[in-house]
């Protein structure tokens, strides 16, 4: 039978009063109960977890309107839940429960068994030329790929290719807007965030040769 909140409460009490150390066990359990209540009272802001993948292990960080961060394992994962803090408010929590969609989305897409994802997105960390690009972005098809020119004049901005690199390149949702679907003129991979290992990989997972 699972252990209730105010038992492990209890248990930490008398742990902190006998002055030893309560140990991994009480201190993960009693961090999840303290994460289940601050999500019931509605204290959390930022919900996040790692999530294991083929690619690596990332971070990926959800508000009550979506997704609205994923961060390669070649990041500073705790400089990106900083700049969540600062950005959306201060409220940030570990809630893998949370992130149980985006996990379960993303498996079945590295599985072969997912052409689209379908969880929310927050789009507040990007604005203007930005959010243009990356919103003509997530509508490219599985399996399909355009040019920096391409999404540029999507984006209503035709000369701009370059700005529509670097609009790319500050994706804060990469994978399920799918950056890696944008490559230079001749099918040439360009840049990419996470590295160009990573970005083949994605393109060779839906079935495209770069």
């Amino acid at each position: 039978m699972a252990v209730g909140d105010s038992q492990l409460d209890g248990e930490a009490r008398e742990t902190i009063r006998a002055g030893t150390d309560p140990g991994p066990e009480i201190t993960d359990r009693l961090g999840a109960a303290l994460a289940r209540r601050a999500e019931k009272e509605g204290l959390v802001e930022v919900a996040y977890a790692e999530i294991d993948s083929p690619i690596g292990t990332l971070l990926a960080a959800t508000t009550e309107r979506g997704l609205i961060r994923v961060g390669w394992e070649s990041s500073d994962h705790e400089d990106i839940l900083e700049g969540l803090a600062r950005a959306v408010g201060p409220r940030v929590l570990e809630a893998p429960s949370r992130l149980d969609p985006l996990k379960r989305e993303l498996d079945e897409y590295f599985d072969g068994d997912r052409r689209r994802f379908e969880v929310p997105l927050d789009w507040s960390l990007t604005s203007g030329f930005v959010r243009d690009v990356l919103t003509e972005t997530a509508r490219i098809p599985f399996g399909e790929t355009r040019t920096y020119a391409e999404v540029a004049a999507a984006a209503g901005s035709p000369r701009a290719f370059r700005a529509a690199g670097s609009a790319l390149g500050a994706n804060p949702i990469p994978v399920v807007v799918p950056c890696h679907r944008v490559l230079r003129k001749g099918g040439a991979l360009g840049g990419y965030g996470g590295g160009l290992p990573v970005k083949r990989k994605l393109l060779e997972v839906e079935g495209v040769a770069a």
